[in-house]
């Protein structure tokens, strides 16, 4: 693995503090939660959906996830529940070898791996327009133009604003998360466009390393049924994180982001929880 950056070191560090116990605020923290300051970051929020099995939108086809209360303080001295869940419920990561065989799974990985620096690309306006809206190359030109270049081997987060429609299906043969509130049947979401990932490939932002990540459930646009933007990310050490939330609370650039999960043996992902970590 190579050289960590001076600023990813004191990410390590963070990540040390919330095994500790510390608590990190989102923008709708539980009661009694305190907020965290870390050194370097002055604030902390969570970028990923409760797992409660009320409220997820199962994938058709996926496992189905529960919960079931095995234990209880009241009658065994103790609280512990039963999770049954495929490795991509909820907010997750999918790991290179979801897609590719022979590939990196989650046992191989790198620490390193988990913690890259992020931008966020707000394409909310042009989402409002079409639902099934592409993000182009002029599109992250744009971006750069305005907010100077994006980092090497980073993590690139669209923000769609499609988690509003977080939750089950509220309609017969309406799937309102997964047309992202269109109130269209089938598949419907905005995502980036193949042109535009191998463009980030070519410029060195999803290099070794990196990720598209979305608040969608994937960065496929809705249209794409072959996944091919996932395809062509899962690579090398590179990933996506989807089913993300609160992107609105990281700023455009220079916030960093730490995710994981179970480490399964052949794992091709996991459920995750990720923190924004904001200077």
């Amino acid at each position: 693995m190579r050289k960590l950056s001076s600023i990813a070191l004191v990410v390590l560090v963070a990540v040390g503090g919330f095994a500790a116990g510390a608590v990190a605020t989102s923008h709708a923290p539980p009661p009694g939660a305190r907020e965290t300051s870390l050194p370097g970051f002055d604030k902390v929020v969570f970028l990923s959906h409760v797992n409660d099995p009320a409220v997820i939108p199962g994938f058709p086809g996926d496992p189905t996830f529960s919960l079931h209360t095995s234990f209880t303080v009241a009658n065994d001295g103790y609280y512990l529940q039963n999770v049954k869940e495929g490795e991509h419920t909820g907010t997750h990561y999918s790991a290179p070898c979801h897609f590719h065989v022979q590939a990196l799974c989650a046992d191989q990985l790198s620490p390193g791996d988990f913690i890259l620096p992020a931008v966020v690309v707000d394409i909310r306006d042009e989402v409002a327009k079409d639902v099934n809206y592409q993000v182009t190359i002029d599109d992250l030109r744009d971006w750069t133009d305005q907010n100077g270049q994006m980092p090497k081997d980073a993590a690139v987060l669209l923000w769609t604003g499609c988690d509003e429609f977080w939750g089950p299906d509220r309609g017969p043969g309406v799937i309102s998360y997964y047309s992202c509130g269109s109130g269209k049947g089938g598949f419907h979401q905005p995502g980036f466009s193949l042109a535009s990932v191998r463009w980030l490939i070519r410029q060195g932002v999803l290099g070794v390393r990196g990720l598209l990540g979305t608040d969608t459930f994937g960065p496929d646009p809705g249209s794409d049924f072959h996944f091919r933007e996932t395809s062509l990310t899962l690579h090398h050490h590179r990933f996506t994180l989807e089913n993300l939330t609160n992107l609105g609370a990281l700023p455009t650039t220079g916030s960093w982001i730490v995710w994981g999960g179970p480490r399964n043996r052949n794992g091709s992902g996991a459920p995750s929880t990720v923190f924004g970590l904001i200077p």
